[in-house]
């Protein structure tokens, strides 16, 4: 049976050539498309395919809001978000709001359909798991460290990867935002990370953040 797909694209020429690019797949079908996001959720909720393409850059609410309202009515939905912004900070935003994959344009020509088939059987696909890897080689165990956090660390490591600011945490865990800074700062430490962006990778990819 083929995966039944949605294309979300503001380009109609974009669409069609992705349409037809898919066309030679006898695995996966294009159902239906939407331009806008508004017009996503309002598609998604008539068709539920199998898995939502989805851009980020649309007029309207844009690709993140439409994501987040389709998860809040369907929170198996399968997105898998394709852009021109491929810089972590797009990925982490994207997978924060509930999406299952992210894509950049300028691979998607070559790996669109692998990255559909990998969202449809319930698994993350992040094209930079490769720079991940790079990132963080083979030994460096962050799982055991993640395992040896205490509770607050790891709770505050679920919403820093979660996209959530250290103020929004700090509200919602009733403690002040100078201490859930300091918690951010001992949490990337201890993982040998930089930013919230390489936080999140390591949720995902751990399995550890579930939308």
């Amino acid at each position: 049976m083929s995966i039944k797909v949605i294309l979300v694209d503001d380009h109609a020429v974009v669409r069609a050539g992705f349409k037809m690019l898919l066309s030679v797949d006898d695995d996966i079908q294009v159902i239906a498309e939407a331009e806008r996001g508004e017009q996503a959720i309002s598609t998604y909720l008539e068709h539920k395919p199998d898995v939502l393409v989805m851009d980020l850059s649309m007029p309207g609410i844009g690709g993140l809001e439409a994501i987040k309202r389709i998860i809040a009515q369907d929170k198996s939905a399968k997105i898998l978000v394709f852009s021109v912004n491929d810089e972590s900070v797009f990925v982490d935003r994207a997978i924060a709001a509930g999406a299952k994959g992210f894509i950049s344009k300028s691979s998607a020509a070559n790996d669109l359909a692998d990255a559909i088939k990998t969202v449809a059987e319930g698994r993350v696909y992040l094209e930079n798991t490769k720079e991940f890897n790079e990132y963080y080689p083979e030994g460096a165990d962050k799982k055991q460290v993640i395992k040896d956090f205490s509770s607050r660390e790891f709770d505050v490591f679920l919403l820093l990867a979660k996209g959530k600011t250290p103020r929004l945490i700090a509200e919602e865990l009733s403690l002040g935002y100078k201490t859930i800074a300091n918690y951010s700062t001992q949490i990337k430490k201890k993982l040998a990370v930089n930013s919230v962006a390489e936080l999140a990778h390591i949720a995902v990819l751990y399995g550890m953040v579930n939308h």
